[in-house]
């Protein structure tokens, strides 16, 4: 008899605790690890050390597996990737599928010799990494560690160290985690919200014409400017923005459809928003419409 009892408490127990159990168990979400892959940073030695460095750096973290690095290489070189690091989305998404990762880091090292005017010579040894979503195509991080030292390996040990230490390995890992979630809860919001398709303007004046379409103009045009960050790594890029107007031709949304880093996305972005459009006109109409900005970043002379 007292183990019938026994039996029957603990079913009821059980029954009691079961919703609450289910409900927590509903609530964990359990993620697998990202794959993350780690190109070569350009042809030179400090190049492959320095990804090398940082790609047994990330090992370490357990949110993230880091793909086999000979995988790797075949992988870009079968996608014909040439190591720039000024992509578009679908270019970053093609080489992410060709990699078969989650993210993917690409980047450039450099190590100078400096002739400053005054001052004796020094070397500056730099990285320009990349941290990429292989499934959006957009840039999620991007960074710029530099070392000087009287010697070039000097330099370049400052930053191999820098590479293979706890904060940069945080700060990729961190910036990984924060695009799993904004991803996911993008494509909630697709899932639960009717997304507005807007019609996507022709090329030049002459195709518009023959669709009966005459396409927007700025009242002004405002040329975007050239970053502290971009001027420091003498960067030169193209940003390409993909930027919808409203019928009344005033800017309702801008996305970066090939990105820089450097700073240069966002002073391109600064100034898309603050532009104004004479709008898009089908057969005497204004109608929204999707126009693609295009903007060329070359380092200003010295």
């Amino acid at each position: 008899m007292s183990v019938q009892i026994s039996a029957v408490y603990g079913l009821m127990l059980l029954a009691l605790i079961w919703p609450r159990l289910s409900v927590n168990a509903s609530n964990q979400t359990i993620e697998r690890p990202a794959t993350l892959a780690v190109l070569d940073f350009g042809d030179s030695n400090i190049g492959r050390l320095a990804s090398e460095k940082l790609a047994l750096n990330l090992k370490h973290q357990t949110s993230v597996v880091i793909l086999d690095r000979d995988q790797v290489r075949a992988a870009t070189r079968g996608a014909g990737y040439a190591g720039s690091i000024n992509l578009s989305l679908n270019e970053a998404r093609d080489l992410g599928a060709a990699l078969g990762c989650d993210f993917f880091i690409l980047g450039d090292v450099q190590t100078l010799r400096r002739s400053p005017s005054t001052g004796p010579v020094y070397f500056e040894s730099y990285a320009s990494i990349f941290v990429v979503s292989a499934r959006t195509g957009r840039l999620i991080l991007w960074e710029r560690p530099s070392f000087q030292g009287g010697a070039a390996t000097v330099a370049e040990q400052a930053l191999l160290s820098e590479l293979s230490g706890f904060e940069e390995r945080h700060q990729v890992e961190s910036s990984v985690r924060r695009a799993q979630k904004d991803e996911r809860g993008e494509r909630e919001l697709t899932t639960d919200q009717q997304i507005t398709i807007m019609e996507e303007a022709p090329d030049d004046d002459k195709s518009a014409a023959a669709e009966g379409l005459r396409l927007p103009r700025p009242y002004r045009r405002l040329v975007p400017a050239y970053p502290e960050s971009a001027a420091r790594a003498e960067a030169e890029a193209t940003v390409d923005v993909l930027v919808d107007l409203d019928s009344s031709g005033e800017v309702i949304r801008g996305e970066i459809a090939r990105w820089a880093g450097f700073g240069l996305d966002e002073a391109t972005l600064d100034t898309v928003r603050r532009l104004h459009f004479f709008p898009a006109m089908r057969n005497g109409v204004a109608i929204p419409i999707r126009v693609l900005l295009r903007y060329n970043f070359r380092k200003p002379p010295k």
